[in-house]
């Protein structure tokens, strides 16, 4: 039988996904995106690309595409306070005969922030940030929704991710001179490579829906200071060390500032222990050796 995967929001990570999953052959995909030259790339590609219109527009459009859709991912980020998908695609997805896997991509900002401490599916989310607390709301909202329509949902909470493309990486930015060593004493942050996300998911179309859970956190196996990802990347690359700068002193912009308000450890054991994933990148270094090679 094929499968049908739809995407809203056709970026970074559901392409690695599309791409994956089409090496197996059997799958049909189709999806959402910004812009009529990407639509066209898409669809050159054999993906059935439809432009996310503002305000829910090109409903018609979108209702074509998803028929047949048996697994959807939503890696769209919230829209203020409301998740765009729902609130304007509601009850065209409650009305998927063949939709069994509904994917939700959320971060694990939502943890809020622990001090350091580990933190793990059970550990009730306290978000600050405004980015975060419309994650978790989105969460919620996906999760609600499949109890209504008793469709499976499950929430991926992603730390940083990293992986191949410009400025997608240290070794990248190291190279391009746009590294830098921002220090925060205590500070530790955890990652995924977007490999890892793509087997992740994987895993999780793989299993049968009664076995799932509807959380599982999508990082590595070692958090780490930001400052000591990038001396490793300059040692892989014989590359000078960019000068260390104190925090207080860094002149971010607020965005980047607020990546250094919170810091927690994140714990992968549920999805090691569950869904059997196996991390090709469990640490860093081993992300930066193969991005280093592969991209000389």
């Amino acid at each position: 039988m094929t499968q049908k995967l739809f995407a809203f929001g056709l970026g970074y990570c559901a392409m690695a996904l599309i791409e994956e999953l089409s090496l197996k052959g059997g799958w049909r995909f189709a999806g959402t995106c910004r812009r009529e030259e990407q639509a066209a790339e898409l669809k050159a590609k054999g993906i059935e690309a439809v432009i996310d219109e503002p305000m829910g527009g090109n409903i018609a459009a979108l209702t074509d595409a998803l028929e047949g859709t048996t697994h959807m991912l939503i890696s769209i980020k919230p829209n203020g306070e409301n998740d765009s998908v729902l609130r304007y695609y509601y009850d065209i997805l409650a009305a998927l005969p063949d939709l069994d896997w509904i994917g939700y991509l959320s971060s694990t900002a939502v943890y809020g922030n622990h001090q350091g401490a580990w933190v793990d599916e059970e550990t009730p989310p306290t978000p600050g940030l405004p980015r975060a607390k419309a994650r978790l709301a989105a969460e919620l909202a996906w999760q609600d929704f499949g109890t209504a329509t008793r469709k499976a949902v499950t929430c991926f909470r992603i730390a940083g991710i990293y992986g191949p493309g410009r400025g997608r990486n240290q070794i990248d930015k190291i190279r391009s001179g746009r590294a830098r060593r921002i220090i925060k004493p205590d500070h530790v942050t955890c990652r995924i490579h977007r490999d890892d996300i793509v087997q992740s998911l994987r895993a999780a179309i793989s299993t049968p829906a009664d076995q799932l859970s509807p959380i599982y956190n999508l990082c590595d196996d070692e958090p780490a200071p930001p400052q000591d990802v990038t001396a490793y990347a300059c040692g892989l690359l014989g590359a000078p060390m960019p000068p260390s700068v104190h925090i207080d002193e860094a002149d971010l912009s607020p965005m980047a500032a607020s990546f250094y308000e919170e810091t927690r450890r994140v714990s992968n054991r549920r999805l090691r222990e569950e869904l059997g994933v196996t991390l090709r990148y469990p640490t860093y270094k081993q992300g930066l050796e193969a991005l280093a090679k592969n991209s000389t």
